[in-house]
């Protein structure tokens, strides 16, 4: 399979990826596994109408959970097929009993449960869910060499999605903070310590929307749909993840001229 090309870690190497993402990202996804599966995926999924079907077939079940992030909860076949088949209109359903807003958007876009409509008989379901897919996978691939360029790329590609969506700053700022890749971000861009999210989350919210006042001139999420906004927030992600790989033995000159030189 392709493997995403990255010259550098930081912003010299996020750069050159950004250059050359949509390229490389064509690649990736015509690359024969990847094709294979979305292939049997646009085949498949206008005939799924139950959980079951879905579950049972773990080349759907591929592309279907790594199109929302999930991919290692491929084996947990019980736990997905309980999730789709109660679906997200009830309240207490178990996908909307996760922080993590993944599992209900998921749910709710598959539409198998009781009173909802499957996705695949929806016009356009199957490419979306595929487009997803792949940009998802080479995430992953690009993480296998470089984590932070991982983190940086999903939330270019989802944080404009989530702060646009309904509901309050607050509910915002807590969807932030039930993903764990723009949890790990934000906690990064704003050099929060490991224990943070040990802390009442009430004061969690506080503190992020402080610490983004501060340092990023922004305490509404909504405001990171703005493309000035988000590349602020993820250059700082960068700069800080670099200067945190760099270790905190390095002098204070060492580390300003690794940075430099890179």
């Amino acid at each position: 399979m392709y493997q995403p090309v990255l010259i550098s870690s930081g912003l010299v190497g996020w750069q050159f990826l950004q250059r050359t993402y949509d390229q490389q990202l064509a690649t990736f996804s015509d690359s024969a596994q990847v094709k294979r599966d979305t292939e049997h995926f646009a085949e498949k999924i206008g005939s799924v109408i139950t959980a079951d079907d879905l579950v049972s077939d773990r080349q759907l079940m591929t592309v279907a959970l790594g199109a929302f992030g999930l991919s290692d909860d491929i084996n947990t076949t019980f736990f997905i097929q309980k999730m789709l088949s109660e679906g997200t209109t009830a309240s207490d359903s178990l996908a909307n009993r996760f922080s993590d807003n993944r599992y209900r958007d998921f749910s709710e876009a598959f539409g198998l449960g009781p009173g909802e409509i499957p996705g695949g008989l929806r016009s356009g379901f199957a490419e979306d869910i595929i487009a997803r897919f792949q940009a998802n996978s080479f995430e992953v691939a690009t993480g296998n060499q470089d984590e932070s360029m991982r983190i940086a790329l999903y939330a270019e590609r989802t944080l404009p999605e989530v702060v646009q969506s309904d509901g309050s700053q607050a509910s915002k700022w807590f969807s932030i903070m039930g993903q764990p890749p723009l949890r790990s971000l934000f906690e990064t861009a704003l050099a929060l310590p490991e224990a943070f999210g040990q802390v009442d989350i009430d004061q969690q919210l506080k503190v992020l929307q402080d610490r983004a006042e501060r340092l990023l001139g922004v305490s509404d999420p909504a405001e990171f749909a703005a493309d000035e906004n988000l590349d602020r927030l993820i250059t700082t992600y960068l700069a800080r993840s670099q200067l945190n790989e760099i270790g905190t033995g390095a002098s204070g000159a060492s580390i300003a001229l690794t940075l430099l030189s890179s």
